[in-house]
C-alpha cells in the first residue's frame, strides 16, 4: 500500500503552487472582498486550465474523470494561498449534476464549470439560508425538499440569481445571499436525493483540504514571525511557551492531514466528518496560535495574514459543523 503522493500528484501540486504564488492572491482576495471580480475571475480562469474543477466532472462531460485524492491536493493548495470564491461550491454542484440520472442537464452545464466558463455556487437541504458568493456566480444551484421531506419530493433548480442585499460573513472575501425561490427546474425526484448526499460528501472533503491548507499557511506564517520577532533581545521563538505552543499546532495539522487524503480514498461518509472535524479544529487552532504570537499586528487588515485567520472558522464550521460531523462519524 502507497502512503505516499505519486509523482504525478506531486508535480500537480507543485505547479498549482507555482500558479497561485504568482497570482498575488492577497490583491484578488481585496477584490473578491470590495466587490469586484475582475482578479479573482481571472484567477479562476487559471485554475480551471490548470484542472482544477475538471476534477469534479466526468471524462464524458469534459472533466478529467471524478477523482476527489487530487482534488484533495488541489484544494489544500487553495487553502494555502486562501484562493477567493465558491470553490468548494463548485466541485460540489459538478458533483451533483453528474449524480442526476437524466444526463441533459450535466451535459448543459459540466463542461462550463470544468472549463471556468460557469463559476456556480449551491444550496443543499439543511445547509442554512445563504448560499456563498451568489452576487458573483454564473450558476446558483438549489436542491430543495417538499413538507413531506421524502427523496420523492427532492427538486434541483436552477435559480434566477439572489435577493439583496449581500451580507458578509466572519470572511469578507466569502459573501453570502438568499438564492432568489423558483427557476428553471432541473431534476426531480430520488435521483436528486442521492445527488445531493454525493455533493454534500464532496464539499466536506473539499472544505476539509482548504481547512488543512489554511493551517498550514497559518503555522509557516507564524512560524517565519516568532524567528524574526525579538522580545527582551531575543526571538520569541526561543521561548519555551512559544515552541509548545507552535509544536502543538503542528501536531494538530499533521494528524488531520492523513484524516483528509485516507477519507478521499474512502469517501465514506464518516471517514470524510471525522476528516472534516479534524482539519477544522486544527485550523481554527493555528489561527489562534497565530493571533495570540502576532500580538496585536494581527488584528489589522493592512496585514495579509489577517485574510487566512478570518477563514479558519467559517471554513471550520461550513458543510456540517463539529457537532454535526461527530454526529455523522459515530452513526457512521
Amino acid at each position: 500500500m502507497r502512503f505516499l503522493p505519486t509523482d504525478e500528484q506531486q508535480a500537480f501540486t507543485r505547479s498549482l503552487d507555482a500558479l497561485l504564488t504568482a497570482a498575488d492572491t492577497p490583491s484578488a482576495i481585496r477584490s473578491w472582498a470590495a466587490g469586484d471580480p475582475g482578479p479573482g475571475r481571472a484567477l479562476w480562469t487559471r485554475l480551471a486550465d490548470a484542472g482544477v474543477f475538471a476534477l469534479a466532472v466526468p471524462e464524458a462531460c469534459d472533466g478529467l474523470g471524478q477523482r476527489p485524492v487530487e482534488l484533495s491536493f488541489a484544494f489544500m493548495e487553495l487553502g494555502r494561498r486562501a484562493a477567493p470564491g465558491p470553490l468548494v461550491e463548485t466541485a460540489a454542484g459538478a458533483v451533483l449534476l453528474a449524480g442526476l440520472g437524466d444526463p441533459g442537464p450535466a451535459k448543459r452545464l459540466l463542461p462550463g464549470i470544468a472549463s471556468g466558463e460557469l463559476v456556480t455556487t449551491l444550496k443543499l437541504p439543511g445547509s442554512g439560508p445563504y448560499v456563498l458568493d451568489a452576487d458573483m456566480a454564473d450558476c446558483v444551484l438549489v436542491v430543495t425538499r417538499g413538507e413531506d421531506g421524502t427523496e420523492d419530493s427532492a427538486r434541483l433548480y436552477l435559480a434566477p440569481g439572489h435577493h439583496a442585499p449581500v451580507r458578509a460573513s466572519a470572511d469578507p472575501a466569502r459573501r453570502l445571499a438568499r438564492p432568489a425561490a423558483g427557476g428553471e427546474l432541473l431534476a426531480a425526484g430520488p435521483d436528486v436525493a442521492r445527488a445531493a448526499r454525493a455533493a454534500e460528501s464532496w464539499a466536506r472533503l473539499a472544505t476539509a483540504a482548504q481547512g488543512l491548507g489554511v493551517g498550514l499557511a497559518l503555522l509557516d506564517r507564524t512560524v517565519a514571525y516568532a524567528k524574526q520577532r525579538t522580545q527582551f533581545g531575543t526571538a520569541i521563538g526561543s521561548f519555551q511557551a512559544v515552541k509548545h505552543r507552535l509544536a502543538d499546532t503542528l501536531i494538530a495539522l499533521e494528524f488531520a492531514r492523513p484524516l483528509v487524503f485516507g477519507a478521499a480514498l474512502t469517501m465514506t461518509p464518516a471517514d470524510i466528518a471525522a476528516a472534516k472535524v479534524a482539519a477544522g479544529e486544527a485550523a481554527y487552532a493555528a489561527a489562534r496560535t497565530a493571533l495570540q504570537l502576532h500580538g496585536a499586528i494581527g488584528y489589522t487588515e493592512e496585514l495579509d495574514l489577517a485574510w487566512w485567520l478570518r477563514k479558519a472558522r467559517p471554513l471550520r464550521d461550513a458543510w456540517g459543523n463539529p457537532a454535526q460531523c461527530r454526529a455523522a462519524v459515530l452513526s457512521g
